[in-house]
């Protein structure tokens, strides 16, 4: 029986494919994607039948996963980081019917920039996406500021664009009305990717022009420190 696979992958790094990613793809008959996403796939497409979309055609490819899945082919659609995290897990059990789906993990965008930062997250965290095309900038808004009020570690995904080169401060300026100035901040582009950057800074003392949307930012809770150049955030354990 045909099978649809919902994939996040790493781009462009073989280390953030998991063997099971491989498996899946290897199996499927087509695979199903953004255009450049199927490029980080590299010699696994050889020989499969590909369907790719622009931007902001996320609908007619989960829709063309599904009609390849219902012709008998098995098939994997393909997002970066975890398909269930602002990827296509979502959209696909909205609109399946009886087609068998497996969500095969991925490794976020979040926690890559984590790794290359140290230990920032290690306790409760929020992810907030900056981009309003789905949300309510209201509602982000909203987010952000219950998240610095439970003191939560906060990823920030979609920080700046050129459509939106103040959402970032914005938001920035909310959780400083609730968080130390001087809490750490990591700030990665390309996490997971060729051509890594990261920076460590403090709350007060980002410098927005160089965060893009490939940038995620990790701000820490008020016990996250920084040693040796990295953020760590205490899980508690000496305390036992």
């Amino acid at each position: 029986m045909a099978k649809l696979y919902v994939i996040g992958i790493g781009p462009g790094e073989e280390a953030l494919f998991t063997k099971k990613m491989v498996d899946a793809i290897q199996e499927s008959e087509v695979i199903v994607g953004y255009g450049p996403y199927l490029d980080y796939l590299g010699s696994l497409i050889e020989g499969k039948t590909l369907y790719s979309t622009g931007m902001k055609s996320e609908i007619d490819r989960c829709k063309e996963a599904l009609r390849q899945v219902e012709e008998g082919k098995t098939t994997s659609i393909i997002s970066t980081g975890d398909a269930g995290l602002y990827g296509m897990a979502g959209p696909i059990f909205e609109l399946k019917a009886d087609q068998e789906v497996e969500v095969i993990p991925g490794v976020s965008a979040n926690f890559a920039a984590a790794a290359e930062l140290g230990a920032p997250i290690m306790h409760d965290y929020a992810c907030i996406s900056l981009s309003d095309l789905l949300t309510p900038w209201e509602t982000i808004l909203k987010r952000a500021r219950k998240a610095a009020e439970g003191d939560f570690v906060i990823t920030i995904y979609n920080p700046r664009s050129k459509g939106r080169p103040d959402h970032l401060e914005k938001i920035v300026n909310i959780l400083l009305e609730v968080k130390d100035p001087k809490t750490p901040v990591g700030i990665v582009k390309n996490a997971g990717r060729l051509g890594t950057e990261k920076t460590v800074t403090q709350l007060d003392s980002i410098d927005y022009e160089q965060v893009d949307m490939l940038t995620c930012l990790i701000i820490g809770n008020s016990n996250t420190y920084v040693k040796d150049g990295f953020m760590v955030t205490p899980r508690g354990y000496e305390n036992k």
